[in-house]
């Protein structure tokens, strides 16, 4: 099965499923050890929240951040599809996702019920956005980049392989380059205005 990803990607069923699974291991892992994770760690607690109301962002330090932590994660993962753990750091990445996404959303939707989970979607916005898209293209393009080095899949006469392959991951980057532009200016803004009615 295969579902379109970014314009010229295919991008592989088993994407959704590794997902989903991760996704389920962090809600689980959330509900088994809430006692630690929640009670002994303060974690998104009222006084965090509270604290967060009336900090002043540096969006440009922010920015900056944001912009080398994702633009090297994509980086790596495009190195790691020339290697043969390629494919395995498809999925690991995957289901590392799913792990996140779960924890966070249970974390919130345990702590605050239905407030905690309008949080977690005002967290997520609007960067996700963009970072959903590219993230289903990088592993598309870091699939079927692995399947034709280490399964013959290129046609080694083929002269525009290689500088397709690098403008759809060029690509890719700007893409991801804009979510941060929005997680660093946009979302802290909204975030904020959200807390002091929370």
């Amino acid at each position: 099965m295969q579902i379109k990803g970014m314009k010229g990607h295919m991008i592989q069923g088993w994407i959704a499923p590794v997902f989903l699974a991760g996704l389920a291991a962090g809600i689980l892992a959330m509900h088994m050890g809430k006692g630690i994770l929640m009670e002994n760690t303060g974690l998104f607690d009222a006084d965090t929240l509270c604290r967060m109301k009336y900090m002043t962002v540096d969006v440009n330090a922010l920015f900056s951040y944001v912009l080398r932590e994702r633009m090297m994660k994509i980086l790596g993962l495009a190195v790691l599809a020339t290697t043969y753990l390629g494919f395995a750091a498809c999925i690991a990445s995957a289901a590392w996702w799913g792990i996140s996404m779960g924890a966070f959303l249970s974390a919130l939707a345990v702590r605050y019920g239905l407030k905690g989970i309008f949080l977690s979607a005002v967290c997520l916005f609007p960067q996700y956005l963009l970072y959903v898209p590219a993230f289903l293209a990088l592993l598309g393009w870091c699939e079927t980049l692995y399947r034709g080095i280490y399964q013959r899949r290129i046609d080694t006469g083929d002269k525009t392989y290689l500088p397709k392959k690098l403008a759809k991951l060029a690509a890719i980057f700007l893409i991801a380059a804009l979510g941060c532009f929005l997680e660093a200016y946009v979302n802290p803004a909204l975030l904020l205005k959200y807390l002091r009615i929370f």
